[in-house]
């Protein structure tokens, strides 16, 4: 399977460009009145908009206004921030190993980032210590361990195989789901329920509280990589090619695992395990403006974010009043999809 290459789509201008991310920021908005206007007695778009200025919509209490402010908002912004986040670091594992089938949750990033998390929790349990004001930075040093395992060990001669790339992270994954199975052997009711959340993902644990201590990790992670999105660009062409256009690839290379890391362990921290939308979500924006990461990165986290408000509004009225977990939501979306693509696009990546 080639790698990815500047020159196999045709260039996009810019006006298509910015009518995709129009578009994609049209259904955000839609997306932003259903998310929060949305609940068990239905659905009003007045109330997503209420608690801006209470005092103008009467017809709505205090009780649900302090809804909307305490949990149907800080859902929708956590949703925000884990669908950019998830669909840049997708984008920017592809850019790193220049190929589409990399990606945090594949190479056994985001199992990684879980694990430690459960550790964590378990131990919690064990040791009587407060695992939820550790679990960011516990999730990131995971996600940072696992991350560099993967790239040495598939590192050879200065290049990264891909096929051990991807060989590796299914044995990292395996052992990563083995240890959390183990672990829950050993915990207690309300650890089980908190390992279990971890695993399938959900938004519903979405507090002001958790957003603010996660924050610095996940702005990090998105600026940081922003900024290297010109220097990731030039790696599509190759690493050689890069270094001679003078981009130093193994600071880049570590920086952008550094940024990664961050990124992926704060979302696992606070939604649990995730999957498909950092791989599916960039081949969406790759079709649609090519591979030119300054075109195609702003477009990508904006899918990201529609993703993410489409799913978490699904897992919530598939089976009302209950919820299903949002990583059933986007594995049952993205891995139809993705197999399409592959299809679709065989002759081109063979």
């Amino acid at each position: 399977m080639n790698t990815l290459t500047l020159s196999r789509f045709k260039p996009v201008t810019l006006s298509q460009t910015h009518k995709w991310m129009l578009l994609a920021s049209v259904c955000i908005f839609a997306l932003a009145l259903l998310s929060i206007g949305y609940g068990p007695a239905g659905w009003d778009w007045r109330l997503a908009i209420a608690w801006l200025a209470p005092e103008r919509f009467n017809q709505f209490d205090a009780l649900q206004i302090n809804v909307v402010m305490q949990i149907r908002l800080p859902r929708f912004m956590l949703a925000v921030l884990v669908g950019l986040v998830l669909a840049q670091t997708g984008a920017s594992t592809q850019a790193l190993c220049r190929n589409p089938l990399a990606d945090p949750s594949i190479i056994g990033i985001s199992a990684g980032a879980a694990m430690v998390a459960v550790a964590f929790i378990a131990l919690s349990a064990q040791f009587n210590f407060n695992a939820q004001l550790y679990l960011p930075y516990a999730s990131f040093l995971g996600a940072l361990g696992v991350t560099s395992l993967v790239y040495f060990i598939a590192k050879q001669q200065g290049q990264i195989n891909i096929t051990t790339l991807i060989l590796v992270g299914v044995a990292i994954n395996a052992l990563a789901f083995a240890v959390i199975g183990l672990l829950s052997f050993f915990a207690d009711d309300s650890a089980l329920r908190l390992i279990n959340y971890w695993t399938m993902g959900s938004l519903g644990g979405a507090s002001w509280s958790t957003i603010i201590q996660a924050a610095p990790l996940l702005f990090i992670s998105l600026i940081g990589l922003w900024r290297l999105k010109e220097p990731m660009n030039l790696l599509l062409i190759g690493e050689s090619q890069a270094q001679y256009l003078g981009v130093d690839t193994n600071k880049l290379k570590l920086y952008v695992i550094i940024f990664v890391a961050l990124g992926v362990g704060a979302v696992v921290a606070l939604t649990g395990l995730i999957g498909f939308v950092g791989l599916v979500v960039p081949h969406i924006a790759r079709l649609m403006v090519g591979p030119h990461l300054r075109n195609m990165l702003p477009l990508c986290m904006l899918i990201g974010v529609v993703v993410l408000l489409l799913s978490d509004w699904l897992a919530r009225i598939v089976i009302t009043p209950a919820e299903l977990p949002i990583g059933i939501i986007t594995a049952l979306l993205g891995a139809p999809l993705f197999i399409y693509l592959i299809v679709k696009n065989k002759r081109g990546w063979s």
